[in-house]
């Protein structure tokens, strides 16, 4: 114990965490004494800011679950962007062991769960834990998605062993017991903090995924599982606290916090005063030319934009603050380009900046600078620089109602599901569906979830993610699961890696 708390002390202190501990630090120093040292706000604080960089960078979490999917890619223009293949590699499922953003993404993951789990030694309020066990929870299920097994310490164990491994049933089991132990004393509110709403749709995505952590080849789903998930479900629509947006975009907007009623849990970014790389999500994939300067970079592919109807609000719309400030649209950007003047835009060689749904264009001499649609579905911040105050969104309202209605599909309820999905596409102005299949509720879930950081669990829930689509063969069943970084191996043998890597 001795050791644990010198230890956390000392990275306390490295990170800045608390800036007035004025006592040396001695061998004897006990719990008691270090718990009146030790600021757990401060601690609690750094935790939600240890989400920040796996979760809201471009390269990290989100570009593991978008670009291994058939929603988003980073193709290679020229000299651009080729980085030795590392975006390539994800989208074509020829990643290594040795893949620095997923092995970076693995450790800054496992840092939060390891820092929540030491807090909790410090004498925590019954909400400071409940909130950093929630954190806790909510990283684990994440690596648990990703990696298939969780290195995890209980709290006050000793730092000279090993951490034990969680396999999925463990992990599952600890999430769901996690939320309905700390609900009573999580907050109700507001969506960026650990909330009780938050609890119960990490209980839905757990309760929900649990048949494919548990067989990543052939899924399979327990009723009991689904009517969980629907009882869960109905309690947050039955609390009359959210609704369907009828802007879709500002629940991703500047102020979103302030403006949008169906987020659920976001992370809190303020304007001008600190925030992740939410920013990223418009740099990545704007042009140079284009107001702001983007890093050309990231597009998403011609089947998910054909997908939707014109009709269909989530595709295009002019946003105000951004579309009259540089003409850019939220959604998809395709076609050729204009200034908030309506004057076509063009690329570094003077060539019409159209955007092409192909996203690698392999005859000579093509233009790369073009290839593939772009995607704004965060709203551009022009006032706050770096700095952006768009909360970056976790859950949202309407994915909950995706999720009630997969449940009550997969239990042959098919009206009821089919109602739902219906209620969601006639609030985004698209067409009502006669028919609902587990193919159908897939797209549907592309569509309203497009690079929101989902779409990999998606399609491996339903048993999509090895087929072949654009830029990618048909990959092998290795392909469900990361592989365990080498470093994480050397470091704990309680992990084991994973087949075919």
């Amino acid at each position: 114990m001795k050791f644990n708390i010198i230890l956390l002390l000392l990275v306390f202190l490295s990170f800045q965490a608390c800036t007035d501990l004025k006592e040396e630090l001695r061998e004897d120093l006990t719990n008691d004494q270090a718990s009146k040292l030790v600021k757990v706000d401060a601690l609690l604080l750094a935790a939600y800011d240890g989400l920040k960089l796996p979760y809201q960078d471009q390269s990290r979490f989100w570009a593991a679950q978008e670009h291994t999917s058939d929603a988003a890619m980073g193709p290679t223009r020229g000299p651009d962007w080729d980085d030795n293949g590392i975006w390539r590699s994800l989208h074509a499922h020829t990643w290594t062991p040795d893949h620095s953003f997923l092995t970076s993404t693995f450790s800054e993951m496992l840092q939060v769960v390891y820092s929540t789990t030491n807090l909790l030694q410090f004498d925590p309020t019954p909400q400071q834990a409940a909130e950093a066990r929630y954190l806790r929870a909510f990283v684990m299920l994440s690596v648990l998605d990703g990696w298939g097994q969780v290195p995890f310490r209980d709290a006050g164990s000793s730092l000279l062993e090993d951490a034990k491994v969680l396999g999925p049933q463990e992990t599952v089991d600890f999430v769901v017991a996690e939320m309905d132990a700390i609900i009573n004393d999580l907050p109700a509110g507001p969506t960026n903090r650990a909330n009780k709403d938050a609890a119960r749709v990490l209980k839905m995505k757990a309760l929900l995924n649990k048949g494919a952590y548990l067989n990543r080849e052939a899924p399979t789903f327990a009723a009991a599982d689904m009517n969980a998930v629907v009882a869960v479900a109905d309690q947050l629509i039955g609390s009359g606290k959210y609704q369907l947006e009828d802007n879709y975009f500002d629940n991703f907007a500047p102020k979103n916090d302030a403006i949008s009623s169906e987020n659920i849990w976001t992370a809190e970014n303020i304007g001008g005063v600190s925030s992740g790389n939410v920013r990223s999500r418009w740099f990545c994939t704007l042009h140079y030319n284009q107001n702001p300067s983007g890093w050309n970079g990231f597009t998403t592919l011609g089947d998910l934009y054909n997908s939707f109807e014109d009709s269909d609000l989530r595709k295009k719309a002019d946003y105000t603050g951004m579309t009259d400030v540089s003409g850019i649209n939220a959604g998809f950007l395709f076609g050729q380009q204009f200034d908030k003047d309506g004057k076509p835009l063009q690329d570094r060689k003077g060539n019409p900046l159209f955007f092409t749904k192909e996203v690698a264009i392999k005859e000579s001499g093509a233009n790369l600078e073009v290839t593939g649609i772009r995607v704004i579905k965060y709203p551009i911040d022009y006032k706050s620089g770096d700095n952006c105050d768009n909360d970056y969104v976790y859950y949202r309202y309407a994915d909950v109602l995706l999720m009630k209605a997969e449940a009550l599909l997969r239990t042959g309820q098919n009206g009821p599901a089919l109602d739902l999905v219906n209620e969601l596409r006639t609030k985004r102005g698209a067409t009502t569906l006669a028919s609902l299949s587990a193919e159908t509720l897939l797209a549907e879930r592309g569509r309203e979830l497009y690079w929101e950081g989902h779409r990999r669990s998606d399609l491996i829930r339903f048993g999509k993610f090895l087929t072949a689509w654009e830029e990618k063969a048909a990959s092998g069943k290795e392909r469900l699961l990361f592989p365990i970084p080498t470093q994480s191996l050397a470091s704990n043998p309680n992990l084991k890696q994973n087949p075919g890597y």
